[in-house]
């Protein structure tokens, strides 16, 4: 689906979190105004199109009742003569009472973002994000009954979480059958409070390698359930890099994580056949970025090639004539580096 994103940044949040610095992590820093809105859709969007208006970057339920009623009046206007499908908002777990979800189901948006981030309130509270576990879990179930689509975003590495920390806040997610999930792992940018408590010594961020392994596994449990992962790590963006201080960013994160899990994958399957095949789709990813799985795959068995046959399903590997789903190739726990 094609998201025509709009940017709102900071603009309602009740709370400036540990983490956040909106004005230091994207070029845009600046919330528009409605007939800038108008006049950037006016221009952008197709005659007749599928895809959805996406107010990001702040707490989008929050913000005075008159300016949600004129961004999503202005976003009606090309819902209603079919250039576009819906509307998307983003918000917080704590800020979709009853009411408000009512009065966003009237006003035409199909689909709510809840910023999640964890499952844990130690962490939730370290986080300074001002929301409970609880509040988490009511947000994303009302929202679901009432016909939503619904996005949780989650943020592994904060202060006070692990491994199993960020494993077991996806679990408690996905049991709740969301429609899609984002992952970002926690970065460390100037001009937040944790960018001072990392300079004190008081937070140490993920190493890349660690956070590609632990994003690889939480992928892999959203594959299992079946539920889609939109986003790993966040989108590159000149201001963000300009302003990071540390913690596991990379512009290439999300193939660095699918073809973790593809690596895993061809470790067990080369035991079995010395020709991989897999969906020309796939295999960039599997291939990994710059070539990386490919060098390691050389390194350790070099007799093994890795080939592309549109025959194969995509997210599948065929070997000795079998075709096994990446799933059950690569399960958390076979980190071979």
């Amino acid at each position: 689906m094609k998201i025509y994103p709009i940017f709102i940044p900071h603009a309602g949040c009740p709370h400036r979190c540990l983490f956040c610095a909106q004005d230091r992590s994207t070029s845009q820093s600046v919330v528009p105004e409605v007939d800038e809105v108008d006049g950037w859709l006016e221009n952008v969007l197709p005659l007749h199109g599928d895809g959805e208006i996406a107010f990001y970057g702040g707490t989008f339920s929050l913000l005075s009742l008159q300016q949600q009623d004129q961004y999503l009046s202005a976003a009606g206007r090309f819902v209603a003569s079919g250039r576009v499908a819906g509307i998307r908002i983003s918000t917080r777990p704590d800020a979709l009472g009853d009411e408000c979800i009512a009065r966003l189901k009237a006003s035409g948006v199909t689909t709510v973002e809840i910023g999640c981030q964890s499952f844990n309130n130690t962490v939730l509270a370290s986080a300074g994000r001002g929301h409970t576990a609880s509040d988490n879990i009511s947000a994303i179930q009302r929202c679901l009954s009432t016909g939503f689509q619904v996005g949780v975003q989650t943020m592994p590495a904060l202060p006070g979480s692990d491994t199993e920390e960020a494993l077991v806040s996806l679990r408690q997610a996905l049991k709740l059958k969301p429609s899609f999930v984002r992952i970002y792992p926690t970065l460390v940018i100037e001009g937040t409070e944790l960018a001072a408590l990392w300079k004190s010594g008081g937070y140490q961020p993920w190493t890349l390698d660690e956070a590609v392994d632990v994003c690889a596994d939480m992928l892999f449990l959203c594959r299992q359930a079946d539920i889609r992962v939109i986003r790993l790590g966040l989108q590159r963006d000149s201001e963000l890099e300009k302003n990071l201080w540390a913690g596991p960013y990379h512009p290439a994160f999300g193939q660095l994580v699918r073809s973790r899990l593809w690596r895993r994958a061809l470790f067990h399957a080369s035991s079995h056949g010395k020709q991989l095949a897999v969906h020309p789709n796939d295999l960039s990813d599997v291939l990994g970025h710059c070539g990386e799985n490919r060098d390691w795959l050389k390194k350790i068995k070099p007799e093994v090639r890795v080939i592309a046959d549109k025959v194969v399903k995509r997210g599948f590997l065929r070997t000795s004539g079998r075709e096994l789903p990446l799933t059950d190739l690569s399960a958390p726990g076979g980190h071979h580096g």
